[in-house]
């Protein structure tokens, strides 16, 4: 009996089709592969060419689609030329976890080969961890607050609510499980008195994981040590705007954005993006790097969770890690000289000689 999965695509702005492509490509690779798992693709547009075209960047009527989809993998949205009456860039992916609840983001972080990090002295796999961001609440949740130009002063509000901090602490204890048993919590609560809150809840859910090992640093510690000793980290769970700058600083460590895969995950649907942006200054040009996008199918693969779909997020795990192990095998961002189809083809070839 045949498991179908519809899944939507969404490839959005500047680059987002190209490296799309790559990971589409990537994907029905791994379907050969498969002996009972068939995947449904259909395309949206959904963006900043989609407001150009439409005056929406997210009509209502692809909203009401997409929920009717297994899984949402998604590019890259927005331009910095195309911007909304309050001066603010389209960003359609923030509208889905919102409407969505995608309250989980999960942004892993892993070192491939030496010669990817900036850093000194750092191996492959020494570079392993995750950030969990809550997606839904904190200072983003003033994004959509009105403001008047004529003003003097602009005023934003972080949000930190005991349902939002409890259920994102949850789910990095549970992934912590899942990887080397250690969260630690990124705060400023020493200053802000809704980071004092956020801890505290921390503090009163931590004892339902009594198995997990936990510390609480804040997020500008956080930033330096992610550079001095990132080895230290496994799970840092933490707000909506830090965990959107410690992404980035972690990306950094591992190769950059081109590396950087997520996933936003909620109670009922899921998104699965790369986590870098439309990078317009080099789009149509072949040379970005598909890979965040691949490591994000990785991620959808492991989400859909059936047994022949997390056999396939390690065809494609496997594949990338053996290609990597190779330096020369790189796009132009590490170095290399692969275009953005040529690594999509290495990968996917890879996956076609690999065992499930």
């Amino acid at each position: 009996m045949t498991t179908e999965f519809k899944i939507a695509i969404l490839p959005g702005d500047g680059i987002g089709p190209e490296v799309m492509a790559e990971a589409v490509k990537t994907l029905r690779a791994v379907e050969a592969k498969l002996e009972a798992t068939r995947f449904d693709l259909r395309e949206f547009s959904v963006g900043a060419g989609e407001y150009l075209k439409s005056g929406d960047p997210l009509p209502p009527e692809t909203f009401i689609e997409l929920k009717k989809y297994d899984a949402i993998l998604l590019a890259a949205m927005g331009l910095p030329e195309v911007r909304s009456e309050s001066g603010l860039e389209m960003a359609p992916q923030l509208d889905l976890r919102e409407r969505l609840d995608l309250y989980c983001g999960l942004r892993p972080v892993r070192l491939y080969h030496t010669s990817d990090t900036p850093l000194k002295r750092s191996a492959a796999g020494e570079i392993n961890l995750l950030i969990v961001r809550e997606n839904t609440e904190g200072l983003f949740a003033s994004r959509k607050n009105s403001f008047a130009p004529a003003l003097d002063a602009a005023i934003d509000t972080m949000l930190v609510t005991r349902k939002g901090a409890e259920r994102i602490f949850r789910a990095a204890f549970h992934e912590a499980r899942r990887r080397r048993g250690h969260v630690t919590l990124v705060d400023k609560a020493n200053v802000l008195p809704s980071m004092a809150f956020f801890r505290r809840v921390f503090d009163e859910v931590r004892p339902e994981f009594p198995d997990v090992k936990t510390e609480k640093i804040y997020v500008d510690a956080a930033a330096l040590y992610l550079v001095q000793q990132p080895q230290r980290f496994d799970v840092l769970v933490t707000e909506n705007l830090f965990g959107d700058i410690l992404s980035d600083l972690a990306g950094g460590l591992v190769g950059g954005m081109g590396m950087a895969p997520s996933a936003d995950i909620g109670d009922e649907y899921a998104v699965f993006q790369p986590s870098h942006g439309s990078a317009p200054d080099i789009a149509g040009k072949g040379i970005a790097n598909p890979v965040a996008a691949i490591l994000s199918l990785q991620m959808m693969l492991e989400w859909l969770d059936t047994e022949e779909t997390r056999r396939g997020a390690k065809l494609v795990g496997g594949a990338i890690e053996r290609i990597f192990r190779d330096s020369e095998k790189r796009t132009r961002d590490l170095g290399g000289s692969f275009s953005t189809a040529a690594m999509g083809d290495l990968i996917a070839g890879e996956i076609a000689r690999g065992e499930l």
